[in-house]
């Protein structure tokens, strides 16, 4: 029989292990370029809030996303974000410096009250790729990708990608499935008022109901209409 030394099999595990890598990035750099101007048919984050239903046994749980372009949203629900979430968006790199430092600032500070500081772009290439934990590899991973992104694609499609596999509640992904589920009605007829709401539960979209608003989320829904009439109304989103 031919005899396997150890580090015969260490070296066999290493080469593989370093082709599953290499397969895994050029995944991720063939999903950059594909995704700058296909539909994005299912994320990261979708597959994974659909596994774990299933593990937990839980079979009734279904993701839903319907895609749709930057033409059927309503600009008042693309501006919402952009206020709500990084109003630097526009100008901005992939990365918010200021943002980053303020929160490592206050998680330290609280670390029980864990703020975050990512950019739409950050958060567009973690919810594609990537899974949702906070560990250092993940933020890696991620700013690599967040640069990949922001190298190939415009503003306009980094925002479009986002919008359509954000989770809005339960199993709702995409601006479209929120609007139809929450307002009976098409994203793009969403109003301001609608739109600050559906942008309002982002940070915790389980726990903050839109269809059942809080009165932090009714707060909150307040100051993203403030904010957005702060940036100019809609013309902040028509000129990306």
């Amino acid at each position: 029989m031919k005899k396997f030394s150890l580090s015969r099999i260490t070296g066999r595990v290493f080469f593989w292990c370093k082709r599953l890598i290499q397969a895994v990035l050029l995944l991720w750099c063939l999903g950059i370029i594909l995704f700058a101007f296909l539909p994005v048919p299912l994320s990261a984050v979708m597959a994974e809030k659909q596994l774990e239903a299933l593990f937990s046994g839980n079979f009734s749980y279904v993701a839903h996303q319907t895609w749709v372009s930057m033409d059927d949203i309503s600009p008042y629900m693309a501006l919402a974000v952009i206020a709500a979430e990084d109003q630097k968006f526009p100008d901005h790199w992939g990365f918010d410096l200021n943002a980053i430092s303020s929160a490592f600032s206050h998680n330290e500070r609280k670390p029980n009250r864990i703020r975050g500081g990512s950019t739409l772009s950050q958060q567009t290439a973690k919810n594609l790729f990537l899974w949702s934990d906070r560990s250092w590899l993940r933020k890696g991973l991620e700013a690599g990708l967040t640069a990949g992104i922001e190298l190939v694609w415009t503003k306009r499609r980094i925002l479009t990608v986002y919008l359509n596999i954000a989770e809005f509640g339960e199993g709702t992904f995409g601006v479209e499935e929120a609007a139809q589920r929450y307002f009976g009605k098409s994203a793009k007829k969403l109003t301001a008022s609608e739109a600050a709401r559906l942008a309002a539960v982002l940070p915790n979209p389980i726990r903050m109901k839109a269809n059942k608003p809080s009165a932090y989320v009714l707060r909150r829904q307040n100051w993203i209409l403030r904010q957005m009439n702060q940036l100019g109304g809609i013309k902040e989103v028509n000129e990306l």
